[in-house]
């Protein structure tokens, strides 16, 4: 019996959070970090975190110029599977690439951290963007949180074999744990690419309406610049759904910078690489069934419910973790995190994607990026900024707690069925 078209679709799309993952848990989050720190020995500790920082905002900066034109332009043309598998390429060839990176050389690792991070998030807008186009609205949220879950459990078994090559090198027939740490980068790449043939396999787009003429890379760009200009224009007409953006981007700050410099805070305040990489892989494997939860309580709850909750939990971390000072401290923080990380940022997705039309989701996904990302580099400049004045990033994680209040109140405003009403097209 031939499995169900549809039902493979479904499964594609999923696998490629089972793929990318791994970046975001590796490279983002447990291993870069501290590396990067390892190799930065001239500069001081407070400075390698704020250079860290630093780079986090250069590579959401460059993002965020390109994700309302990508978005813009992979509407236009139909062509959001070709745009999604260059990008991936690109992250999957930068990662790898990380294994040449050794003591001193951390501008080439920023070079290829810049080309990586712009490869996996440039390839997140047009992924998130076919969510409503494979999909009926009643099962979004489902899928949605059932995507970030396979994306713990892929990035966190890789993560369980990348700290078995740094803490047990031998095992594997590893030199040391430094030659453990670059090939761990380079497992990435192959991981990434590997359970991605999923996604480049089942997952069709439906060109059917999509005009042959004039489609040279020139005309492409030129209306992909035309609608951006009318995105921000288009974007005014759907009131809740840009009251949401304006939400999330506060919210999302918070968490993104969380996820970007926990370790590296957790280097310079002296918690081990073992404790660090550790406790991050426990995140994932509690991220898991905490994701799929916050996709059950969603119904009864309601999603928005659900991101209060959520974000509620996110306020408490940031408290704990200005005091933080000792390995079991960021152990049961990590845990608090795996409780809400997952369902906070699927329910966005899938809430996000249920008030904008689908015609227009790539184009809106791509502002969605845009907005966000331009908002981002914000969280980890400030965490930089503070934590090189004052001599301590300690003063900078504080910082963050205004995110999320800010968010918390901004998403009170939010009147989520008359979103969706409106992007049916119903009037209100």
């Amino acid at each position: 019996m031939k499995k169900d078209p549809k039902k493979k679709t479904i499964w594609g799309w999923i696998m490629y959070d089972w793929a990318n993952s791994a970046f975001a848990t590796t490279v983002m989050a447990a291993v870069l970090p501290v590396y990067f720190a390892s190799i930065a020995t001239n500069l001081a500790p407070a400075t390698r975190t704020a250079i860290w920082g630093y780079t986090q905002s250069a590579a959401v900066l460059i993002l965020a110029l390109l994700s309302p034109i990508l978005g813009a332009i992979s509407d236009f043309s139909k062509s959001r599977m070709k745009f999604l598998r260059f990008f991936a390429f690109m992250g999957m060839i930068a990662t790898t690439l990380l294994v040449l990176v050794s003591t001193g050389d951390f501008i080439l690792c920023i070079i290829l951290f810049l080309f990586g991070s712009i490869g996996f998030s440039g390839a997140n807008v047009f992924y998130d963007a076919l969510l409503p186009e494979i999909t009926s609205k009643d099962e979004i949220d489902y899928i949605s949180t059932k995507g970030y879950a396979m994306g713990y459990l892929g990035g966190g078994l890789l993560l369980a074999i990348n700290l078995v090559m740094i803490m047990k090198p031998e095992i594997l027939g590893i030199p040391d744990t430094v030659w453990g740490t670059r090939l761990s980068f380079v497992s990435v790449g192959l991981w990434w690419f590997i359970f991605s043939i999923p996604l480049f396999k089942y997952v069709k787009e439906d060109r059917s309406n999509v005009s042959t003429a004039n489609q040279n890379l020139t005309h492409v760009i030129k209306i992909g610049f035309k609608r951006i200009s009318h995105t921000f224009r288009e974007i005014s007409r759907y009131k809740e759904l840009f009251t949401f953006l304006i939400a999330f981007l506060l919210y999302n700050e918070g968490i993104n910078t969380i996820i970007k410099m926990a370790t590296i805070y957790g280097a310079e305040i002296n918690i081990g690489q073992t404790h660090l990489i550790g406790a991050l892989l426990l995140t994932q494997f509690v991220g898991i069934p905490f994701s799929l939860l916050f996709g059950k309580i969603a119904k009864p709850l309601g999603v928005k419910n659900s991101i209060y909750l959520a974000l509620s939990i996110y306020t408490i971390i940031v408290f704990l973790g200005w005091r933080m000072s000792t390995p079991l401290e960021f152990w049961i923080l990590a845990t608090m995190v795996g409780f809400v990380q997952g369902g906070a940022q699927a329910l966005t997705r899938s809430l996000y994607g249920s008030m904008v039309p689908k015609e227009k989701s790539a184009e809106f996904f791509g502002f969605m990026s845009f907005s966000g990302k331009f908002m981002s580099f914000l969280g980890p400049l400030i965490f930089g900024l503070v934590g090189q004045f004052t001599g301590s990033s300690r003063n900078g994680i504080f910082t963050l707690f205004i995110f999320f209040i800010l968010g918390i109140i901004v998403l009170t405003k939010v009147d989520v069925e008359k979103g969706r009403a409106v992007a049916r097209g119903e009037s209100v």
